[in-house]
């Protein structure tokens, strides 16, 4: 599994109605798009769940990379968005687990992400361990659709993504998103049940 992610953050008066159409009429060109295991379509508003920004950012979990080369490169649906808001970074990271969730075949409507940069004297098997745990203690909650975790080797940071079908618990850490679609053609080939 390969986690993938790129913020475009656009202006405070921007109308986020534009990305709502946007999702709506082009989200389901991913629904049948080979290699992707997932694809959740993210906004942030700003003045809601505590954004202080308007942003599109697309989370991908990708089960190899071919099919995230093809979607990169290959004209497989990025050169869109580079056409639409120029070239954001995109951030990877090596994928550690997918869990299935309490609430894995419902829409969800939230999302949270957590990312967290591991300690320079961090013992990496045990950080892959404890980030492992979290997510099987995320998707557990009877809200949770499914809950992933990876890190990445070149900055050493920790990104856990959960999908959630309603408002995510206030304990829960990281960023909050709402999800406009959510694409998973290869949804079971990530994932293994909770518990």
């Amino acid at each position: 599994m390969y986690a993938m992610h790129y913020e475009i953050t656009l202006p405070a008066d921007y109308d986020m109605n534009t990305i709502r159409n946007r999702v709506a009429e082009r989200g389901h060109m991913t629904d049948a798009f080979g290699g992707l295991g997932v694809k959740a379509y993210l906004i942030r508003e700003r003045g809601k769940a505590g954004s202080t920004l308007n942003q599109y950012a697309p989370f991908y979990l990708w089960n190899d990379t071919a099919g995230m080369n093809r979607f990169l490169w290959e004209g497989g649906g990025f050169q869109g968005i580079v056409e639409s808001f120029g070239r954001p970074v995109v951030q990877t990271w090596s994928g550690l687990l997918c869990v299935r969730g309490e609430a894995a075949f419902t829409f969800p409507v939230s999302a949270t992400r957590d990312r967290v940069p591991l300690a320079r004297e961090a013992d990496l098997a045990n950080a892959a361990r404890d980030a492992m745990a979290e997510v099987e203690q995320l998707a557990a909650h009877r809200s949770a659709l499914i809950s992933a975790c990876a890190i990445d080797p070149r900055s050493w940071e920790r990104v856990v993504l959960t999908l959630w079908i309603d408002n995510p618990p206030a304990a829960v850490p990281g960023e909050r998103y709402e999800v406009l679609h959510l694409s998973r053609p290869g949804f079971d080939e990530l994932l293994r049940e909770a518990g």
